[in-house]
């Protein structure tokens, strides 16, 4: 895999991989089934997420898809080649990129376009910020189909939106659009589909110059604060101010 300013990996069967000094890019690219995540998605995703951890040079990453759409879900012709859709489910998420993702000390931008459906919106919310293309359509079907999302969405959902819209959104599957998302507080902002690399790139840049130490004690704070009571979530954010201070 070569890291080089601006070079894009080939070793990645469904990813692309650059670095553009200190932002490192992660393109899902399977395109001619709308970046559909499956097991070598997976391994190529989890490999590319620790090169990013493992390397001091990069400061931010982004994460985008090619083609149509950003991720249109788990690919379920997978499911036809397992025993049952329980064990081509569990082979799919056993490595954990998931906690790769979420537990990165660098901060992470999604750019979506298209379709951002089930396990793809799960990437996005595993996300620090996330910037939509006007148009993107989101949904999160799997209790439609008799599973329940296995990516973090039960958890990282109703806390980016509320568990009442959390639950309106598991519970039916609906698709809904760019703009619902951004009022629900899905993503932080909508862009032109023609303008959303470019803002993501300069998004991911900025984010990249901030003080590294920082950043990292902040994503933690939020990762364990959440989880506590509001006089142990204070405690935590005063020790973690102090040993930044000295």
């Amino acid at each position: 895999m070569s890291t080089s300013s601006g070079s894009t990996s080939s070793a990645f069967e469904t990813l692309l991989f650059q670095k553009r000094g200190a932002v490192a890019h992660i393109s899902l690219d399977r395109p001619q089934v709308v970046n559909a995540y499956n097991v070598q998605m997976r391994d190529d995703f989890s490999e590319a997420l620790a090169a990013v951890q493992d390397d001091p040079e990069v400061r931010a990453l982004l994460i985008t898809g090619e083609g149509r759409g950003f991720c249109s879900g788990a690919d379920l012709t997978e499911f036809g080649t397992a025993p049952s859709q329980v064990i081509a489910r569990r082979v799919r998420w056993e490595r954990d990129v998931w906690g790769q993702l979420v537990n990165l000390d660098k901060p992470v931008v999604a750019a979506v376009h298209g379709y951002c459906i089930g396990s793809g919106l799960e990437i996005a919310l595993l996300c620090d910020l996330r910037i939509a293309a006007t148009g993107t359509v989101f949904a999160l079907p799997e209790v439609q189909l008799g599973m329940v999302p296995a990516a973090g969405g039960t958890q990282t959902l109703p806390r980016a939106v509320g568990r009442s819209r959390a639950m309106d959104l598991l519970l039916t599957g609906r698709r809904f659009q760019a703009e619902e998302a951004l009022s629900m507080g899905l993503v932080t902002r909508l862009v032109p589909p023609e303008s959303l690399r470019d803002e993501a790139w300069r998004l991911a840049g900025s984010l990249a110059e901030l003080p590294v130490a920082a950043v990292a004690a902040l994503k933690q704070l939020l990762r364990q604060g959440m989880d506590l009571g509001l006089p142990e979530a204070l405690d935590l954010e005063s020790r973690t101010a102090a040993r930044l201070a000295a």
